[in-house]
């Protein structure tokens, strides 16, 4: 046996029988197999040594006087530690009831007597490791728990945390007749001060302005995050302070049981003394000033939509008359809702002008570096803005309902590429498309896809649908059949932004998905310990559901380095190619990126 063979932890086996001899055959066949075997002759000694040991296996026998095996079996299962541990319970009886009986105790396997003595062995050791690999799993998505509700950069609560918080202070200031204020926080220029100082020390100041959000809003108030298991009554609120890094430079301070408008602008005024002050970053000193939108409750908004809107139209308010100030919501602030209304007519002109435009940003797979996929997305080439960012017109068409056409246009456009791509002599790949969540909700998709693709001539296996995380996850049970149908059609499905929601792994089991996109928000963040623990995460979790994974957004040879180490198939990214024309794919397909992963691993 080898020193490492020697220093492997031993399996401590529970074995619980009244019968002396069953003990110690027991025991000899374990021991055989280098466990550790403790032993029980009735229920309640079972329990106590169960306490003491904390074996890692329960062999039980059903039949002992008083205190059975089930009954035994059953107060294990309500312990702490007696949850997930496997228990394999031994009865002369084989009929169906008193099998069925076993498993509603909490057994993990039946066995019943005469037992087979040389496969007890195999057996255990088959429960032990299909339990250390629940287990694993059991803490990945334990971990990825965490990290839906943490922003991993800052460790503040995320928007997901935010939302749910800020709802349950609201459903609590209406029971006790209390105000509540929203604090929205902007910081001003950051963009240019993350251009000139580097991404990195653009990272290191986001965390010292959370930190000091925390610090100046602790002095008087009790900053508390619940979990979605917390009850609502009048109690679980003990603290008035919610701080949230909603992302990118957004920052958000909800308070509840506000005595008056005094006290908020009291706050806000130390938000803004405090986050002006400069921080000290190597031989960088910047000044990073805020701009600060509150909206109060009752009286700007009764509900969580209306009071975000309000606090984020006061905060583009206080950017516009001179930023470094805070503005309360009132409803002369119209002018954002203007702009808005003017940007949802030319959208609806540019879908009807061809000023909408496809690019294609290919995917590479690392073990050929040929291209295989490519990412359709839209452009908008306005007359007069010139080019509009996706992040400014694509909310715009979700919040009016013209992303329905938007994305039934992209289809089109992509059948229409594909058929010219097909009159060349280049190899089939596959285009990917994002579904946003309305179009996701539209209760014709399936059909609609399946429509489309038969009018279009447009293979299904071409095509790779997009949904975002919490999109599917809003209603699991009836998007699972929803995705099903999708499948069925035999389209690809892919989950995007993978990791930036939350999937229980009992439903991410069940959706009938093929690939894991990794959000490039995670990517960008793989020089902290928390951005690769995600993705290292979000890897083992595809391996053990069999899933492709593809991760975008890749700009840097380490971060190239680090996916391909991990064995991420797929790849995405400027690193590679920012976003092309039609016209340019059948160059980009003849490509080959061996060499960009050669170049990154060779050391």
């Amino acid at each position: 046996m080898s020193s490492t063979d020697k220093t492997q932890h031993k399996a401590k086996i529970l074995v619980s029988d009244d019968d002396l001899n069953v003990r110690l055959l027991t025991r000899q066949c374990l021991e055989a197999e280098g466990m550790i075997v403790v032993e029980a002759t009735n229920g309640p000694e079972t329990l106590d040594v169960f306490v003491r040991e904390r074996p890692d296996l329960v062999f039980l026998d059903v039949e002992m006087p008083g205190m059975n095996g089930l009954e035994v079996c059953k107060r294990i299962r309500k312990m702490p530690q007696g949850e997930s541990i496997p228990i394999m319970i031994v009865t002369g009886s084989n009929d169906r009831r008193s099998i069925d009986q076993g498993f509603e105790a909490g057994a993990t396997q039946y066995k019943t007597k005469p037992v087979n003595w040389s496969l007890l062995g195999r057996d255990v050791h088959y429960m032990l490791r299909a339990s250390n690999a629940f287990n694993a799993l059991k803490r990945q998505e334990d971990r990825l728990r965490y990290l839906a509700y943490y922003d991993p950069l800052t460790s503040l609560p995320n928007r997901r945390s935010f939302n749910e918080q800020l709802n349950r202070i609201l459903k609590r200031s209406q029971r006790r007749n209390s105000n509540a204020a929203l604090l929205f926080i902007d910081l001003d220029h950051f963009k240019r001060i993350n251009d000139s100082i580097g991404h990195g020390r653009g990272d290191r100041l986001l965390v010292e302005i959370a930190k000091r959000l925390t610090v100046e809003l602790r002095e008087d108030d009790a900053i508390n995050y619940l979990t979605e298991n917390n009850a609502e009554d009048d109690n679980d609120l003990d603290g008035n302070t919610e701080i949230a890094r909603l992302g990118g430079d957004e920052f958000t301070v909800v308070l509840s049981d506000v005595p008056n408008i005094a006290h908020v602008e009291l706050v806000a005024k130390r938000i803004l003394h405090s986050l002006s002050e400069p921080i000290q970053l190597q031989s960088h000193n910047p000044v990073v000033t805020p701009s600060i939108g509150i909206a109060l409750y009752p009286h700007d908004g009764t509900d969580p939509d209306t009071l975000v809107r309000n606090a984020d139209t006061a905060m583009y308010v206080a950017k516009a008359e001179g930023r470094a100030c805070y503005r309360f919501y009132d409803e002369e602030m119209n002018a954002t809702a203007v702009e808005q209304l003017k940007m949802e007519e030319e959208l609806r002109h540019a879908m009807r002008n061809d000023e909408l435009e496809l690019r294609y940003q290919p995917q590479v797979d690392i073990t050929n570096g040929k291209v295989v996929s490519m990412e359709a997305l839209v452009r908008w080439k306005h007359p007069e803005r010139g080019m509009v960012s996706p992040l400014e017109f694509i909310p715009i068409a979700e919040s009016t309902g013209q992303i329905v056409e938007l994305g039934e246009w992209v289809l089109s456009e992509v059948a229409r590429h594909c058929s010219y791509w097909d009159t060349l002599p280049i190899d089939k790949f596959r285009i990917c498309v994002n579904i946003s969540p309305m179009q996701f909700n539209q209760t014709d998709l399936p059909s609609y896809i399946s429509k489309f693709l038969e009018q279009s001539g447009l293979p299904p296996n071409r095509l790779e649908l997009e949904f975002t995380e919490s999109a599917i996850m809003t209603d699991a049970e009836t998007n699972i059949a929803k995705l099903a149908e999708l499948k069925a059609i035999g389209i690809d499905l892919a989950v995007d932004d993978f990791g930036t929601g939350y999937s229980s792994l009992s439903y991410l089991k069940r959706f009938p998905i093929d690939t894991l996109k990794i959000d490039q928000s995670f990517v960008a963040d793989l020089d902290t310990a928390d951005g690769a623990a995600i993705i290292d995460a979000i890897l083992a979790l595809a391996k053990a559901l069999n899933l492709r994974v593809i991760a975008e957004g890749i700009e840097t040879q380490d971060q190239l380095r680090y996916l391909v180490k991990k064995r991420c198939r797929l790849l995405q990214g400027y690193y590679f190619s920012r976003p092309i024309y039609p016209e340019d794919v059948p160059t980009m397909l003849m490509q080959n990126f061996t060499s960009f992963i050669d170049e990154v691993t060779k050391d």
